[in-house]
């Protein structure tokens, strides 16, 4: 399932951005290009982090920026950006990001079976670092697809 909304249109590489509201905005571009999203959408993540801290970082690099449906999501969509350079989002633990997982829902049985996709793969530190390094979208779609049941 992972696969069928991960594709070539909804991931960017080596994208450089000077901080994490570019980063945020880097990711959410592209669900923004097909309409899954309204520009509140994006808005809604920048002001979850500002008011709420950076628990959107889940893991060591990775930041899984979401906010809630009725924040202006339109369809179920995910998109993938890999950093130049990673960028510090606040978070102690898992700073510096160098990925961003852009995420809206408006389904909660698509969102959660995303949701356990995406986290099998996190826990994946070869597949992640080969993300993270990739520099063909053809290679992380490669890996993308190993995570769609």
């Amino acid at each position: 399932m992972l696969a069928d909304f991960l594709t070539c249109d909804y991931i960017r590489l080596n994208v450089v951005c000077d901080n994490w509201k570019d980063a945020v905005k880097a990711g959410a571009e592209l669900l923004l290009e097909k309409e899954c999203i309204e520009p509140s959408y994006v808005e809604a993540i920048i002001h979850h982090h500002e008011n709420f801290g950076p628990y959107m970082v889940v893991a060591p690099g990775i930041v899984l920026a979401h906010a809630r449906p009725e924040d202006g999501a339109k369809e179920v969509s995910i998109s993938l950006v890999t950093l130049k350079k990673p960028v510090v989002f606040g978070n102690i633990t898992n700073d510096p990001v160098k990925l961003v997982f852009t995420f809206a829902t408006t389904d909660n049985k698509v969102h959660l079976s995303l949701l356990s996709s995406l986290m099998e793969l996190f826990s994946n530190q070869k597949d992640m670092q080969a993300i993270m390094s990739a520099s063909q979208v053809s290679s992380v779609i490669n890996i993308i697809k190993q995570y769609s049941n």
